[in-house]
């Protein structure tokens, strides 16, 4: 079993961190809020008081916040976790960031004589829950194959998808999917509502039709009924899009469906709806179509 480090205990940090506890690895975590990860106490974990005592008492430390900044924040600094590294010790950021910034993060751990890999997952807290979660790995091949033990525990898709950087964007490649798709069912339900029929009718007959993929199995039900705690936030997503935009713009690949999502994004934070999964499109597309409920 493994000495761990866990750094952003929030939806998904938190549960993995209590995934890996489950399998038996000693877990030291971090969060911003404390009190947010004080469950995670009672079920063995031990709270430290920065992100660097964090990775001090780990072999191997874990990442997963919000954004490019939060990660900054985290990693550098006298009580960033890069501060707590040594020789031979391994962090595995599963943030979504800019692939830009995970290689520079990655730059500076290995100038501390420690190795790092990005690993985005792909799923949700339902998909954690059921053991199905898919995790992309990107950085030295060896640190890859130290790691996946571990990351077997988590989920048990564990790909290697070549250098620092790529496994996040492969991540982002895989979110404007989703976000696209989430839109795209928000309008199939629409139309057929304002048609006469009714939404949780339409629902069911979506997700167990050709365009039921296992996303929408699971989220298209939260136009029925939002959950009270966002898996993952319209900011979030947003952020994911955007940072979408921005590498096609660099590799001058068009994405014209991923802009379109973009702006009902935008329009979903308009309306106040930033903090709700982002499954809230489909709130926002209803109220521009006039149906209400």
């Amino acid at each position: 079993m493994a000495n761990l480090g866990y750094i952003g205990l929030g939806v998904m940090g938190g549960r993995i961190a209590d995934r890996l506890i489950s399998k038996g690895h000693t877990v030291t975590g971090y969060n911003r809020t404390r009190d947010k990860a004080k469950w995670l106490v009672g079920r063995g974990l031990t709270l430290a008081d920065s992100p660097r005592a964090a990775a001090s008492a780990a072999d191997v430390t874990f990442v997963m916040v919000a954004n490019s900044a939060a990660l900054d924040a985290v990693a550098n600094g006298p009580d960033g976790f890069i501060a707590g590294l040594s020789p031979g010790k391994i962090v595995v950021d599963m943030s979504t960031v800019s692939p830009a910034l995970s290689r520079t993060i990655a730059a500076n751990v290995r100038e501390r004589g420690a190795r790092m890999v990005d690993a985005p997952v792909s799923g949700s807290v339902l998909t954690l829950e059921q053991g199905k979660l898919s995790i992309m790995v990107g950085g030295d091949r060896a640190t890859f194959d130290a790691v996946k033990p571990i990351l077997d525990d988590i989920g048990p898709k564990v790909t290697y998808v070549g250098g620092n950087g790529l496994a996040v964007s492969m991540k982002i490649a895989a979110n404007i999917s989703v976000a696209v798709q989430m839109l795209a069912f928000a309008e199939g339900v629409l139309l057929a509502e304002k048609s006469g029929i009714a939404r949780d009718v339409a629902v069911d007959v979506l997700t167990h039709s050709a365009i039921g993929s296992p996303m929408l199995q699971y989220r298209g039900p939260f136009v029925l009924q939002m959950p009270d705690e966002a898996w993952f936030n319209v900011t979030m997503m947003q952020k994911d899009v955007q940072l979408a935009l921005e590498m096609g713009r660099q590799l001058d690949v068009p994405l014209p469906t991923a802009a379109a999502t973009n702006e009902w994004l935008t329009a979903a934070r308009a309306m106040g709806l930033a903090d709700k999964d982002y499954a809230a499109v489909f709130q926002a597309l209803a109220r521009a179509a006039g149906v209400t409920g």
